[in-house]
């Protein structure tokens, strides 16, 4: 089973990548856990760069797309900007909205700083709307404000890896459940 990952920050040492490095540290076996590192290289959506109409969607596009049709669950780490998601990631679910890989995927979010709460309840609202399954016991804080830790410090440190092996259990329950009923 492939588990995706989101971050949405751009930074070179997010505290948000660290906790999606550290759930693929705690994947169990048999769970391969892909980071997707292309928020950087999609173009702004326009609808006229997709559809029938279109000359040809973006190749970055398509990678995010094939990416999220390989998987059967997705985690998503991110900042909150004032009081909302970092404008690259929306611009990431924006291109995901008319993909047909999307719709009833499991998504599980990860949030690094407790008091942001904000762009957590944003991205929660948007995922529904957009028709993804979030698994809401899956969606998980970890307070990380201040603690300098690498996915693998999030890795060792015993609360946090609890907290987030619970979280991947969860999504993979879902996922397994959901995999079970398009095979049946």
């Amino acid at each position: 089973m492939r588990i995706l990952t989101i971050s949405g920050s751009l930074r070179a040492v997010s505290s948000n990548s660290a906790a999606l490095r550290a759930v693929e540290l705690l994947a169990p076996p048999g769970v391969e856990v892909l980071a997707w590192r292309g928020l950087d290289t999609l173009p702004h959506f326009n609808p006229d760069l997709d559809g029938e109409l279109a000359p040809a969607t973006p190749p970055a596009v398509l990678e995010l797309r094939r990416e999220v049709g390989e998987c059967a669950a997705i985690f998503i780490s991110s900042p909150e900007y004032a009081h909302g998601v970092p404008g690259s990631l929306k611009n990431a679910l924006d291109w995901l909205v008319s993909c047909a890989e999307f719709p009833d995927k499991p998504v599980a979010l990860i949030n690094t700083a407790p008091h942001a709460s904000h762009a957590q309840a944003a991205l929660a609202e948007t995922l529904v709307t957009m028709s993804a399954r979030l698994v809401r016991e899956a969606c998980v804080t970890l307070p990380l404000a201040g603690r300098k830790l690498d996915g693998a410090g999030i890795a060792a440190d015993a609360e946090l890896a609890a907290t987030l092996r619970g979280a991947i259990a969860g999504l993979l329950s879902v996922a397994a459940k959901r995999e079970a009923g398009a095979a049946g």
